[in-house]
């Protein structure tokens, strides 16, 4: 397939895009602050932990420039990304250069959770059981890692909770509403990793994924006071008719924990907290300035619309194409760039398959069908848009008739959530394989 001017140039931008949030790089500014905190403190034991799509490189960083005050690492990653050549990380154990020990590394499911994340979460807790007020703790936290670190309340079976996250999933609910029923049936997240560690001293290192940037749902905030309550978790379960279809034993803890008879989340003032540092690495906004400056060295006018893009993704794809139109009456003599990011949500009607970007993408270019010079990039930032390969797609004005003369009909492929397969046919899929990092998505539009 040979790729247009603008479709090279949106891609370049997305790339420069994630070079800003590159999670090694990121890692590594902190590492000679780590190496003085221990130094000053003089912690006899330092371990790290770490869960999210991004936990190679990160741990990775710490490997190359603390090693040898390093004493034990545990990491939980989605599949396929151990063998990612991402900073050059090798294939795990990491040899820690001969000094005794290494880092277990396991790969789990995302984002539905499964056995082996069951597993490897198991193996964080009791390493964090040992620890005391002796110990420093590094906790590597990027997104996905709510899926990835997986441990179930008592009396909740790891099916129950597969269960409760496809059908939230499907029903469109957000990060935010996903995370606070998770963190009320875990006994890891909504800050109950800290209660697990305590004593000891935390310094997490967090690459964000959500809008905002807040600490309390970036992975299910398992080392930050939670903000949301069994009342709250209850409510979403509510919003969505979710109350009858959720399992009787998570539907039992969470009213239980409503009427007090469970404990709740720590909160804010909490001194368990005292004890910890929360350090926001990386995010969409970063990742979105880097986008800006590329874009205005390639000679765009380039304006970011939004880091905080929500809701419907075919809906946010018809506000983009809205936004298109507006800049290209404004700035009609100008090469112009817009750039937004954020993340959106697919309600699934349909039996097809796809993900939110490649959703926003062909709701956007059924809006702008026929329009010449306009070429939009939606994509996840971690190189997956949904259940798929692709990282997203890249549509122009010429996007719908090219699936039209194949004989495709893109409002019905819309209506069937079957995005995937249209972008498919067409050549218009943007496949990257894993990237390394992790910062919701980003959509580039370019008009000349």
């Amino acid at each position: 397939m040979k790729h247009s001017e603008h479709t090279l140039k949106a891609a370049e931008i997305f790339y420069a895009s994630l070079r800003a949030v590159d999670p090694y790089e990121s890692v590594k500014l902190h590492t000679d602050r780590i190496r003085q905190f221990h130094q000053d403190n003089n912690f006899k034991k330092l371990i790290v932990v770490g869960f999210g799509k991004a936990a190679v490189p990160m741990v990775k960083a710490l490997e190359d420039d603390l090693a040898d005050i390093i004493d034990a690492g545990i990491v939980i990653t989605k599949y396929g990304r151990c063998a990612h050549n991402y900073s050059n990380p090798p294939l795990p154990p990491f040899d820690k250069g001969g000094i005794g020990g290494f880092f277990e590394v396991y790969e789990a499911g995302h984002p539905i959770p499964d056995e082996s994340g069951l597993k490897a979460a198991e193996e964080i807790i009791k390493l964090l059981r040992d620890a005391d007020e002796n110990t420093l703790v590094v906790c590597l936290i990027s997104g996905g890692g709510s899926a990835l670190l997986v441990s179930p309340y008592e009396g909740v079976s790891l099916d129950e909770k597969q269960k409760i996250t496809q059908l939230l999933l499907k029903a469109g609910a957000d990060i935010n509403e996903l995370n606070t029923v998770r963190k009320h049936i875990s006994k890891v997240k909504g800050g109950r990793l800290v209660e697990i560690a305590y004593p000891a001293r935390i310094i997490s290192l967090i690459l964000s994924d959500v809008i905002g940037d807040k600490l309390d749902v970036i992975a299910s905030g398992p080392t930050s006071p939670d903000e949301t309550t069994y009342n709250d978790a209850l409510r979403v379960l509510e919003k969505y008719k979710l109350m009858d279809k959720c399992p009787e034993k998570i539907l039992v803890i969470l009213q239980k924990g409503e009427n007090g008879l469970t404990p709740e989340t720590p909160k804010e003032g909490n001194k368990i907290f005292e004890s910890v540092e929360n350090i926001i690495i990386g995010s969409n906004r970063i990742a979105l300035n880097a986008a800006k400056e590329k874009a205005e060295d390639m000679g765009f006018h380039a304006e970011i619309l939004s880091s905080e893009l929500a809701g419907e993704a075919r809906e946010a794809g018809k506000w983009l194409a809205i936004k298109t139109r507006d800049a290209l009456s404004v700035r009609r003599d100008e090469k112009i760039c817009l750039i937004s990011g954020g993340e959106t949500t697919v309600t699934v009607w349909g039996n097809g398959i796809g993900g939110r970007n490649m959703e926003l993408a062909l709701s956007f270019a059924m809006e702008i069908e026929g329009s010449d010079g306009i070429t939009l990039l939606s994509a996840g930032t971690d190189g997956t848009d949904g259940p798929t390969d692709a990282a997203g797609a890249i549509v122009d004005g010429g996007t719908v008739k090219k699936a039209k003369t194949i004989g495709l009909d893109p409002e019905a492929y819309l209506k069937d959530n079957d995005s995937y397969n249209l972008f498919k046919q067409i050549n218009g899929l943007l496949v990257t394989g894993p990237t390394g990092t992790n910062v919701m998505d980003i959509q580039v539009v370019l008009i000349k």
